[in-house]
């Protein structure tokens, strides 16, 4: 069943991967909404679900509500295949087309995106990916990457290590494996990774998995079976995440003590090493299942319409599920926005806005229908990520189990180096424009 989904995906992206003009009828009355995504390439695995909860939730809304705040949500899908030149090409199609939000989906992408969305006012969600630097709203008030930032996510991974040694000062003497997708998303977290090994002690061992390599890793394995470190930490996507699973399970590394980032762990990452996987961890920022009262109205107004791209037994798995938090995220800031300029058609400008003040509280989460499916999001005008918990998952051979309370990152290391690596960049990039946008909340 799945690959044929996956072989009909592939089929089709060329009709329904690819943005298709609205109406004018349908544009002047609706908010655009274009997704980038992946349906097609070596990325494809982790991209379908992806896409599919995103486009499932928001059309979803269309269908139960007729949009937000009485407006429709025209939606459309533009294919990247994980390139960036596609992605720029992507955004040049769409952006005087009013777009209320752009979702790159790709941290090579979001980064050629910045100086341009920075001059053209249109805001970037990359969720929980991209610039981590981004965070500093003074220095990027268009750009949001909510809920975690990739040092986030990398002082968490480190936390939960240190947790299972029995405290940070542990650490000493210990090597941490660090494999990770050899582009700008892979390498991204490096900078904390090194300053950590240096306050605490221990060693880091580096395994880059180029793109051209991400399904023959059998040197990269036979490197770690000889250096044997302690933990390894995989900043995987795409094709290299079940490769590096199935490797590092051949080799008889010990799984309890291998931990992805939040994007390494898809049922489709774990599943194909079957029980071999069984003891492998990841990072995770959503709930998984079919459980929740907005997920059955998916399933009730979208997939079982056939207006989704989705079998019904994929819908609840944890990439899917993510993609209906960014979708979550897009429909709230939206509504935010409506509510703060008291505008029912909104513009990027006012969607920024609508992203600067956004507060998703557990009583939120549980109004719109996905109670406890993440924790709660909280941005500023000065933090546009929000820095929040997030739990690790282990696969039990079948499924993923929830085997950790929520883990918040180490902020007072984490922060300083974000605001260090924002006046890094923009001492970079110059002439880099001052924020002149006003805060809602008073501030800058």
């Amino acid at each position: 069943m799945r690959l044929k989904y996956l072989a009909l995906t592939a089929a089709v992206a060329g009709l329904v991967g690819v943005s298709v003009p609205a109406s004018n009828a349908f544009a002047k009355d609706s908010l655009f909404v274009p997704l980038f995504t992946y349906r097609t390439g070596a990325f494809a695995n982790s991209g379908i679900p992806i896409a599919n909860g995103m486009h499932d939730y928001l059309s979803m809304l269309n269908a139960r509500d007729g949009g937000i705040g009485g407006v429709k949500l025209d939606i459309q899908e533009c294919e990247t295949q994980y390139n960036d030149a596609k992605g720029v090409e992507c955004y040049d199609s769409v952006k005087n087309k009013h777009p209320v939000v752009i979702g790159p989906w790709s941290t090579g992408i979001t980064l050629a995106l910045i100086p341009k969305v920075t001059v053209d006012h249109i805001p970037v969600l990359s969720m929980a990916y991209g610039l981590s630097a981004a965070a500093v709203g003074a220095d990027f008030p268009w750009i949001f990457n909510p809920p975690d930032t990739y040092w986030d996510g990398m002082s968490i991974a480190l936390k939960y290590i240190a947790e299972k040694e029995g405290g940070f000062a542990k650490l000493k003497g210990k090597t941490i494996g660090f494999i990770f997708l050899d582009v700008g998303y892979g390498r991204e977290p490096i900078p904390l990774l090194n300053d950590f090994a240096k306050d605490y002690g221990f060693k880091v061992k580096m395994y880059p998995v180029a793109p051209s390599q991400m399904q023959s890793q059998g040197g990269v394995w036979l490197g770690v079976r000889r250096d044997r470190p302690d933990w390894m930490i995989m900043w995987g996507w795409g094709a290299m995440n079940p490769t590096a699973v199935q490797e590092a399970a051949r080799t008889g590394y010990p799984m309890d003590h291998f931990l992805g980032v939040w994007w390494s762990g898809s049922e489709g990452d774990a599943r194909p090493a079957g029980e071999a996987a069984k003891g492998y961890l990841s990072l995770n920022f959503n709930a998984v299942g079919t459980n929740f009262p907005a997920i059955k109205d998916i399933i009730k107004d979208v997939v079982n319409k056939g207006k989704s791209q989705t079998p019904k037994d994929m819908v609840g798995e944890n990439f899917y599920n993510r993609g209906v938090v960014n979708g979550v995220m897009i429909a709230e800031a939206i509504r935010n926005a409506q509510k703060i300029t008291g505008k029912k058609m909104i513009d990027g400008s006012d969607m920024r806005r609508g992203l600067e003040t956004l507060q998703i509280s557990e009583q939120r989460w549980k109004q719109i229908g996905l109670p406890e499916f993440a924790a709660p999001i909280h941005i500023t005008c000065q933090d546009h990520d929000g820095h929040g918990p997030v739990y690790v998952q282990q696969w039990d051979g079948h499924k993923w189990v929830k085997v950790s309370g929520w883990i918040s990152p180490v902020k007072d290391k984490v922060l300083p180096l974000l605001v260090d690596a924002a006046k890094d960049y923009v001492n970079k990039n110059q002439p880099w424009p001052k924020r002149t946008e006003r805060c809602d909340d008073g501030t800058l």
